[in-house]
């Protein structure tokens, strides 16, 4: 009985048992960016991107993808955040860090979403910059 109960504790306390994973909701029609993007943090070396969307649905994971670079036509390097979406909530905010960013520099960029399968949830926004310090 003790044994039971041990494995019982080790599954439970690791997390092993089955979760409760929240189900599809139905995708919008239209994703739309409400709020931004907008620079939440500039550093030397990294700075923190964030926009609203209207609440995409679909599948409850997405992630925040920044496409960004030094140069406005050509936006090569892609930063992605994952964020869970809330069935309940009217929008979604995403925060997405881009890192080893280099000092004195202005970079370019634009914000799109998608599902975790790949699916892009249909919305970029216009490109966009900023300068690192």
């Amino acid at each position: 009985m003790r044994r039971a109960f041990a494995i019982l504790a080790i599954s439970v306390l690791s997390g092993s048992l089955c979760a409760q994973v929240s189900p599809n909701t139905p995708e919008v029609p239209q994703v739309r960016i409400i709020e931004g993007p907008k620079i939440e943090l500039a550093k030397e070396y990294l700075t923190i991107i964030s926009w609203t969307t209207n609440n995409p649905g679909g599948s409850p994971v997405h992630f925040g993808v920044v496409h960004y670079g030094a140069d406005p036509h050509r936006l090569i390097e892609i930063a992605k955040s994952p964020i869970r979406v809330s069935p309940d909530h009217p929008s979604t905010v995403f925060r997405v860090r881009l890192d080893n960013l280099k000092p004195k520099t202005t970079y370019y960029y634009l914000v799109d979403s998608m599902q975790a399968s790949g699916k892009s949830d249909g919305v970029k926004s216009s490109v966009k910059h900023f300068n690192t310090p």
